[in-house]
């Protein structure tokens, strides 16, 4: 049993609760996600199944898009609307300067990660720490925010779109938006609703697999077409393949992305594996990244 899902978390589940759930369903240990989702949040979850646990690396620089629902005038020790409260102010924001002020977050951007975050500090996540209520100083990390849209505005409550890089933590920015605006603010609601291919338009709610499993599992090398190029090789030795050599490509269906990894299907059309294209401009080869043989 091979494939992936494109499940919609709801929220109240960790991702790893989901992960759980549908073990149970499938009747297999091999199940893995990409992308946590915080507990509260609900959304696109990918999830992976089988030999198509493998790839969950190649989703993980993927862009996400979110929409979320900002609560100005309070803040929180998490960031979001699970914490306590830290201080209530009153703000007369008006739409014009939330929008202007989501202007100046957009482009790369430093961000400090949240305390209650999955971020890790001598070997122990940061969000273990924080239970016990040790707070340690973390480093900035650069993000990228490519578009923030304001969708609607009923005081105190902002709802707005976000497009970003991966490692942009929502709830970091509510509170840096808050703070820029003079009164603070936390994360109230967050549903992602896109993390590379997967959009939550196509997604699959835990009932819907509760019915239909494992009818929902969509081949890997489909999920993988939507940004990847695919190369034809010749196989005659799978052993070869296994250790990595290079291989001719007989045909490339695409110029591959900038890190020049492709789908790779053998002469019988099999899908076969990921690997990376050398000398794309000469006579092209692939060499094998992960097997899914």
């Amino acid at each position: 049993m091979n494939g992936v899902i494109n499940c919609l978390k709801p929220p109240g589940m960790t991702s790893h609760d989901v992960v759980d759930f549908i073990r149970k369903q499938l009747g297999t240990k091999k199940v893995g996600h990409g992308g946590t989702l915080d507990p509260g949040a609900a959304g696109v979850l990918p999830i992976f199944v089988g030999k198509a646990t493998k790839a969950v690396e190649f989703f993980d620089d993927c862009d996400k898009e979110y929409v979320a629902e900002m609560t100005l005038g309070v803040t929180t020790d998490t960031g979001d609307n699970l914490g306590k409260v830290l201080e209530i102010r009153e703000c007369e924001a008006e739409p014009a300067s939330i929008v202007e002020t989501f202007g100046k977050f957009v482009g790369k951007i430093q961000q400090i990660p949240p305390m209650y975050s999955a971020v890790r500090h001598k070997g122990k996540k940061l969000y273990e720490l924080a239970r016990q209520g040790i707070t340690v100083e973390r480093k900035p990390r650069t993000v990228e925010i490519y578009s923030i849209e304001l969708i609607k505005y009923e005081k105190p409550r902002v709802l707005f779109k976000v497009s970003c890089s991966r490692g942009t933590y929502i709830r970091t920015l509510c509170e840096d938006i808050g703070r820029a605006l003079g009164c603070g603010a936390h994360l109230s609601c967050l549903i992602r609703t896109k993390l590379g291919p997967f959009n939550i338009s196509r997604a699959i709610t835990l009932e819907e697999i509760k019915e239909k499993s494992p009818d929902i599992l969509v081949p890997l090398e489909e999920i993988l077409s939507a940004f990847m190029a695919s190369a034809t090789i010749q196989v005659r030795n799978e052993k070869s393949f296994f250790k990595g050599a290079e291989f001719p490509v007989e045909n490339l269906s695409d110029e591959p992305d900038e890190n020049r990894r492709v789908i790779i299907y053998d002469q019988n059309k099999r899908f076969i594996g990921v690997g990376r294209i050398f000398n794309l401009n000469a006579n092209p080869t692939v060499k094998v990244e992960k097997s899914f043989l």
